[in-house]
Order: structure tokens, then sequence, then C-alpha cells
């Protein structure tokens, strides 16, 4: 299950250490629309092991400065509460399946 990721938040779950996945996406962003039902179904598959939450960087521009988000989708992946890999633009949904077993 996705979560909906704000600046209110993101610290508590970056806390908890667990594997997490920010997908940062804008509802009017074709290639963001194109990955957005792929890390619904590995959020679904990943449940309880990692962390998957989407930002909406026009409602949370404050979180995507913060990140250096410039372009969209930008997939974040941390482990252990650190940033470790990040990917910009659509791809195929075994090559984020790919990234979310190397955080685990």
């Amino acid at each position: 299950m996705e979560i909906e990721i704000k600046n209110s938040n993101l610290d508590a779950l970056t806390a908890t250490g667990k594997p997490m996945v920010i997908d940062f996406y804008a509802t009017w962003c074709g290639p963001c629309k194109k990955i957005a039902p792929m890390i619904e179904e590995l959020a679904e598959q990943y449940d309880g092991q990692i962390v998957v939450g989407k930002c909406d960087v026009d409602e949370n521009d404050e979180l995507a400065a913060k990140f250096g988000i410039r372009n969209i989708p930008t997939v974040l992946f941390f482990k252990g509460g650190e940033l470790v890999d990040k990917h910009v633009g659509a791809a195929t949904k075994s090559f984020f399946e790919d990234k979310f077993k190397a955080l685990l």
C-alpha cells in the first residue's frame, strides 16, 4: 500500500530505518502515469517489507526542493534512513523490482 508523503510525515517514516521508496510525480505528467501502476503493484508485493510512498511535487514543492527534484518522475530509494539510489524517468517494472530487491 502506498502512503502519501509530505513534509509532516517524511522524518517519522525515515526514522524507522525501514527500506523506503518515494515516487515524486505530478497528476499532469505522462511518464508519471506510466510508472504509477508498476509502483503500486510493487507496493502491494513488498507490503510490510518496504514503505512505498508517493509525493505530488505540485503540492509539496519544498520536499521536492529538499531532494533536488527537477524532473519527474523521480523515484528515490532509502535504506536505513539514508538515500541510497535515485532514478529519473520511466522504466520497466522489472527495473523497479530489481531496485526494490536491492533494498532488502
